[in-house]
């Protein structure tokens, strides 16, 4: 049983259960900014970006790279279901390296292309945020 006196905070991903953990704070993306959580904040749902999920466990911060989905803040619970979540420690040069491949396979192609060259664009920006930070 998570402590009362934290949040708690889970990522699902269709594939699996990604953290499960009672925290102090957590840093949402998203779509359109960041939004902090802390204890007792007032119930909302909301629409994630893609970028850095943060956390604050007994003043240690960990980061998670979230690829947009939803958010569901209630009764000190926030529940985060995206397509993709990855701890800072498995952002590596290969994950960065792929996003990489995925942007450039977007260059020159028309206009109907270009959200998803923009999302391809921030999850790189991300992920090497995400793997200079080292965590």
């Amino acid at each position: 049983m998570a402590d009362t006196r934290n949040i708690h905070l889970v990522v699902i991903t269709p594939e699996r259960q990604v953290l499960e953990k009672a925290v102090d704070a957590v840093v949402i993306p998203m779509h359109d900014g960041e939004l902090g959580v802390l204890r007792d904040r007032a119930a909302l749902m909301c629409e994630l970006g893609i970028g850095q999920l943060r956390y604050t466990d007994r003043d240690e911060t960990r980061r998670l790279f979230v690829d947009g989905g939803f958010a569901q803040v209630i009764d000190n619970r926030v529940t985060v279901l995206t397509s993709r979540a990855l701890p800072a420690e498995e952002v590596t040069a290969e994950v960065v390296a792929a996003a990489t491949r995925a942007v450039d396979q977007h260059q020159g192609y028309e206009e109907d292309t270009r959200l998803a060259r923009e999302q391809a664009q921030r999850r790189l920006s991300a992920l090497q945020r995400l793997l200079a930070a080292g965590g």
